[in-house]
Order: C-alpha cells, then structure tokens, then sequence
C-alpha cells in the first residue's frame, strides 16, 4: 500500500514534468491547466494500470502446486470503463499438495482451498474443504474440523476445481 502510494505520487510528477516539457516547448503558449491535468491523468493511468497487471502479477508469484481453479471479474459503479473492460478482482487456488484421501472412501477428497481478492490491501483467506468426486458436492469445513453441511455446493461436471481435485 505505501509503495503503491509513492509509486502513484512519483507518475504524477513524471507526468507533470512532461507537460512542463511541452510548456516550455511551446514558449509558454500550452496552457496552464495541462500540468495538473497531466499529473492527475498520469497518477490515474498507474493505478489503472495496477488493476488490470494485479491478476497476472499474483499468478507469476504463485508456487507450482498452486493453481488457479476460479476467476472472478466485476464491473465496479466508480470504475465505469470495467464495464466495457473488466479485469480479475479475485481469484481461487488450490494447494495440490493439500489434497487427500482421509477416509476408505477413494472418492472423498480434502484439500485447502485459498482466495485472492483485490481490496485497498490484498485480501488473502484459505480453508479446508471435502469433495466428494463422485456426487460433486462440495462441504467447506468449519475451524473445528467438522463438515458445513449448510454451506455445500454442487459442482458442475466441467468446474475447474472438480476436475484439478478429483483427475489431477
């Protein structure tokens, strides 16, 4: 956050100089307002900028066994160009190395599941979930290690995250 900070005021500045550049290349002809005006648009295109590069940046971070099984992309009220060009807010991982088989079922599966989420700060959370492979259901378990029944979901037959955990 504080290096995003620094990062955003030094493109202002280099944006500013820029159209300082062009003032005084045109012997002062260039009006006034294009040095905030180029500061303000410069600061705006690096934080634009470190929206759409954050997904791939994330990814490039992430070690071999993690992959990425969901992605997620909004259109934001104050962000009005993500409805024509969305990008990746938020994005889930699995942790192969995570999966098991704990019971004699071979068809029930434990695994970590992590979520990535674009905030102010990135937001990074995991938990530990059951799959069941052959009914495609999927059980989130609470911190006590028992099964959430009440927040299962069934998978579609093509989710990435059933083929990753039950076929990888």
């Amino acid at each position: 956050m504080f290096w995003t900070f620094v990062a955003t005021v030094f493109c202002g500045l280099g944006a500013a100089g820029i159209a300082l550049g062009i003032r005084a290349a045109t012997r002062n002809h260039a009006p006034k307002w294009i040095i905030p005006a180029f500061a303000g648009l410069g600061m705006l295109g690096y934080l634009i900028h470190g929206e759409y590069t954050w997904y791939d940046h994330k990814k490039d971070m992430l070690p071999e066994e993690a992959v990425v099984v969901d992605t997620e992309t909004d259109g934001i009220l104050w962000r009005p160009w993500t409805f024509a060009f969305p990008y990746v807010t938020a994005f889930s991982t699995v942790d192969t190395k995570s999966i098991s088989q704990d019971t004699n079922n071979s068809d029930i599966v434990r695994f970590t599941l992590y979520r990535f989420e674009q905030k102010l700060t990135d937001a990074i959370s995991h938990r530990v979930h059951i799959l069941n492979c052959q009914s495609r259901e999927l059980v989130p378990l609470g911190s006590d290690g028992t099964p959430r029944v009440d927040n299962m979901k069934l998978l579609d037959t093509t989710d990435r995250l059933l083929t990753t955990v039950c076929t990888g």
